[in-house]
């Protein structure tokens, strides 16, 4: 196994790390909502050679605890935290994707001087969204339960390299393949992003900042303009021919850019 796992505990929650080793500037890594550490692994194989590199199951997701009393914006970032201060993780450049970069903003928003920089791969301060809780939830109760196999996974999933991404986060059990995550955990975590935006948080952010958008995204045009009126400093870029998941579409392009920016920060 080219990663060993290490468990943070933090107010009785068991977060599980994909620690890969190596030595330099650490990195660690967020999914986005309904996905797992694993979805780094490609990216977090190639940087380690030059970086620490660790990569996060959230809570609620993959092999962290699965049903957390607290799914709260505030939760997430206070893990993140924990998992620095238990692993000894020092100055870390924060990079997450979808939600896991929105938690990774918010951290990086509320404890300035304690990140050495922040990537967001498809992610921003949006909202409100008032839809977006019933537009995952019903997406979320579209997935069999369970799929049949892993390749029906993957074909339901988007297939190619994203429906393999996505799928690799699954778990045989007795002769089907189940989510690593329950439905209402998921939308319950979206409940402060419903409600509210989260630009006062942005304004705050004080570390270098890259912003990773995919051509076909979710971020609209507006959004990353007003990043930038706010943040001019901020670097951002969109990846050609990638929607959502820019980081299973097209990780080597992912990684050519990771590297540049890191090259610049540590």
């Amino acid at each position: 196994m080219p990663w060993s796992e290490h468990i943070v505990v933090r107010d009785g929650v068991r977060i599980s790390c994909r620690d890969w080793g190596g030595s330099g500037p650490s990195v660690v890594l967020l999914h986005g909502l309904a996905g797992h550490a694993g979805e780094w692994d490609a990216i977090a194989r190639d940087l380690s050679l030059r970086h620490r590199v660790v990569a996060v199951d959230q809570r609620g997701h993959g092999a962290s605890e699965r049903r957390p009393r607290d799914v709260s914006r505030a939760a997430y970032v206070a893990d993140t935290v924990a998992v620095l201060e238990q692993l000894g993780l020092q100055q870390s450049v924060l990079v997450g994707q979808s939600l896991g970069g929105h938690t990774a903003m918010l951290a990086a928003a509320a404890y300035p001087g304690l990140f050495r920089a922040l990537v967001l791969v498809e992610a921003g301060p949006g909202g409100p969204n008032r839809d977006v809780q019933a537009e995952i939830g019903g997406w979320l109760d579209s997935w069999p339960r369970p799929f049949p196999s892993q390749g029906a996974a993957v074909e339901f999933l988007g297939g190619g390299p994203v429906g393999e991404g996505w799928a690799a986060g699954l778990v045989e059990h007795d002769g089907g393949w189940w989510p690593r995550f329950d439905r209402d955990v998921m939308v319950e975590s979206l409940a402060e992003i419903a409600q509210r935006s989260f630009w006062d948080e942005w304004s705050r952010v004080t570390c270098p900042t890259l912003a990773v958008l995919g051509q076909s995204g979710i971020i609209p045009s507006g959004e990353i303009d007003e990043m930038l009126r706010r943040r001019p400093e901020t670097v951002a870029l969109s990846v050609p021919g990638t929607g959502h998941d820019v980081h299973l579409e097209r990780p080597d392009v992912l990684r050519h850019v990771l590297r540049g920016f890191l090259g610049n920060v540590t």
